[in-house]
């Protein structure tokens, strides 16, 4: 394994964006290189320490699933060897399995947020009124039930540190518009049942995932950023899963259940991270990737 990357340092190419765990630079006019770092986001704040590999893995994971799920939505990748774009073998090095390059896209203002089980703020928001997100659901649900069926969910994309925060689709459409807003809905649904039937077979149920989608020049609609990673996810083990609690999972709700523990306000900074909680979260994502895809 390479070591940890907490940030990125390209010099042959302008950076125009740091995000919690992506670094991006300018190739040209038309092309992005976004290098996928090690960095680790809990409660919206980046904690200091790196996960080993989380990184790699993330590229990984998201790469299986914009080839798999390509017939649905277009995404953002280019065939453009990363490695090219960069100068030098230190940068080289710093791009080698976690660097990508991306078509330039308008990214939308929304998160897409596709629900199948109710778990997380959705199992809070149906405790206070029955519904997520403004849309109501049967009673007596249980925490962790699977839901009749996937449903949207959509959220605001806050700046670095804040808060990302749940909205309902009417809200939604005012954001981007009523026709792009139905496309939205109807893309992340499909590409999240068809996800979810996948991971199933390899013995991984999505509880829930986000997306991330922009707009070319001439208004194609193409899936941006990672995608059904365990950081933009929550996978839990079918052979742990039991309704009724929150199930063990392969993603970074470890982390935030450990800090749960703490005594910590959730504003930066973010407090320090045990060797044994880094070496057990790096540990859950590369068991991810090999569920999911086989590699290792």
């Amino acid at each position: 394994m390479n070591p940890p990357l907490f940030e990125s340092c390209i010099k042959s190419l302008p950076r125009i964006g740091r995000g919690k765990v992506r670094d991006m630079y300018a190739v040209d006019e038309k092309h992005l290189l976004i290098v996928t770092t090690d960095r680790l986001s809990a409660f919206d704040v980046i904690l200091p320490d790196p996960i080993p590999g989380k990184g790699e893995v993330l590229t990984a994971v998201s790469n299986f699933w914009f080839a798999r799920l390509a017939h649905i939505v277009p995404n953002h990748l280019v065939d453009i060897d990363p490695q090219s774009v960069v100068r030098g073998e230190y940068e080289r090095a710093q791009v080698h399995g976690r660097g990508i390059v991306v078509r330039r896209l308008h990214p939308l203002p929304i998160e897409a947020v596709v629900r199948g089980y109710l778990t997380g703020s959705g199992w809070k928001d149906y405790q206070a009124s029955g519904k997520v997100c403004g849309t109501a659901l049967p009673a007596r649900l249980r925490q962790a039930g699977k839901l009749p069926e996937p449903i949207f969910t959509p959220a605001t994309k806050a700046d670095m540190g804040a808060h990302d925060e749940n909205i309902d689709y009417a809200t939604c459409a005012k954001l981007v518009g009523a026709a792009l807003s139905e496309k939205v809905r109807d893309a992340a649904l499909q590409l999240y049942r068809e996800a979810a039937d996948y991971a199933r077979t390899r013995g991984i149920i999505v509880a829930d995932t986000k997306f991330e989608f922009g707009l070319g020049q001439d208004g194609t609609l193409y899936l941006i950023d990672e995608a059904l990673t365990p950081d933009s996810s929550r996978f839990w083990p079918i052979d742990a899963y039991r309704e009724g609690s929150s199930p063990p999972s392969f993603d970074k709700q470890f982390v935030r259940d450990y800090l749960e523990t703490l005594d910590w306000n959730k504003q930066a900074p973010g407090p320090a991270l045990p060797a044994e909680i880094i070496e057990k979260t790096s540990a859950k994502y590369r068991e991810a990737l090999t569920r999911l895809t086989g590699a290792s």
